[in-house]
């Protein structure tokens, strides 16, 4: 087995996004090693919210052209709406 070239430095979610879109692990896995972490249940909650399904289609669209989960995008977009919201 040859082998593999060193995963490369980067430096936005994005970046790793489109490495690992177009690489596989199975090509790196002798430079893994084990992770223990630990998710507190308290973090996050999850909220059932109604969408419009044409207006749910646009933001999965729009998650993966940015290579963000479709709740990232909500997230950021509520709060940058808020924000405005509140500004005015």
């Amino acid at each position: 087995m040859s082998e593999s070239k060193p995963i490369p430095e980067m430096n936005s979610y994005e970046e790793i996004a489109e490495f690992w879109d177009t690489h596989s692990l199975a090509d790196y896995w002798d430079q893994t090693e084990p992770a223990q972490f630990e998710i507190s249940p308290e973090l996050r909650r999850c909220y059932l919210v109604a969408v419009e399904p044409g207006l749910l289609s646009r933001v999965r669209q729009a998650a993966h052209a940015r290579g963000v989960s479709t709740e990232s995008l909500v997230n950021l977009l509520l709060e940058q709406r808020l924000h405005e919201i509140e500004s005015a």
